[in-house]
């Protein structure tokens, strides 16, 4: 049985496959970073991978010629982009881990995401969240903070590390739907090099500035950046951008609701992360939340797909 290429077969694929496939590819970024923050700085761990997803996808647009934005603004606008959901979500993401916070709890901060959408969506987009939706979001956000809680009496790296992680989290928000609403027509291949291409540059120049861009070449960081790269860059990034264009944006910003329960789950046999009582309630809390973002309308729409 072939892959169905129609255009109600790839609205079928985006409503029913690609956000739980985005949530499993997206949850293991955390688990890679981890892997090969040991081995590299920050910065210079993502300089690499960003010129590497460059240089892939460089070759790519030689070979297939894509369209590419028309006018300097339009160049601006999708860099713009890159950098906020490439420079500085994954860049306070990495250095948020490299100080001491856990690859579960990352992902348990960066599921704040949603209410975030919430806030800015008004603005940006005038999008309506209704009532029963800023319900799930507030309940997904209690059991983000409830994760937070051992943090807050130890003024330390782990605290700076949650604060970056938030910062991290910002950037995403704004990114996407800065996306949404100026790159919806963005082709994705040229503009994912434009974007790639800015976050190398300010990854770059974050390493040469504040690291000493040292790498050690083991076999476990060389697997942690061919994931990273491979895995993450170029699958999960797709997938997002097809939903983002898609989709609404609370309904693409939920699923970062079931990002943290899936990467604690893997980052407790990999790095033998337990799970306390507050990260164990959050979990819960954060999928009841998802239950009450998504609205009746969506489940209509999947209905006419069938």
């Amino acid at each position: 049985m072939g892959l169905d290429t129609s255009p109600a077969g790839r609205r079928a694929f985006l409503y029913y496959s690609a956000p739980g496939l985005f949530v499993v590819l997206w949850s293991t970024g955390f688990i890679g970073a981890k892997m090969g923050l040991p081995y590299a700085e920050p910065a210079t761990f993502l300089a690499i991978r960003f010129a590497l997803v460059s240089v892939i996808l460089g070759a790519a647009a030689v070979v297939l010629r894509p369209a590419w934005p028309r006018g300097w603004r339009a160049f601006a606008q999708i860099m713009l982009v890159g950098i906020l959901v490439h420079g500085v979500y994954l860049g306070g993401i990495f250095a948020g881990i490299n100080l001491g916070v856990s690859a579960g709890d990352s992902a348990l901060i960066v599921g704040m995401q949603p209410i975030l959408t919430a806030v800015f969506i008004g603005p940006m987009l005038s999008e309506i969240v209704d009532r029963r939706q800023w319900s799930g979001f507030i309940l997904g956000t209690a059991g983000i903070s409830l994760v937070s809680l051992r943090y807050l009496g130890n003024f330390d790296s782990s605290f700076e590390g949650v604060l970056l992680c938030v910062f991290a989290v910002v950037g995403m928000s704004i990114g996407t739907l800065y996306q949404k609403r100026f790159c919806k027509d963005m082709n994705l291949l040229s503009g994912a090099f434009l974007q790639f291409g800015a976050a190398t540059l300010m990854m770059s120049v974050l390493a040469l500035t504040f690291e000493t861009t040292q790498i050690s070449w083991t076999g476990e960081f060389v697997f942690a950046l061919g994931w990273l790269v491979f895995v993450l860059s170029l699958g999960a990034m797709t997938l997002l951008w097809l939903l983002v264009r898609e989709k609404a944006a609370t309904q693409v910003a939920s699923l970062f609701f079931l990002v943290p329960p899936a990467t604690a789950l893997a980052a407790w046999p990999l790095f033998g992360e337990t799970l306390n009582s507050n990260s164990i309630a959050g979990m819960i809390l954060v999928v009841c939340g998802l239950l009450l973002v998504r609205p009746a309308k969506e489940n209509r729409h999947r209905e006419s797909l069938r």
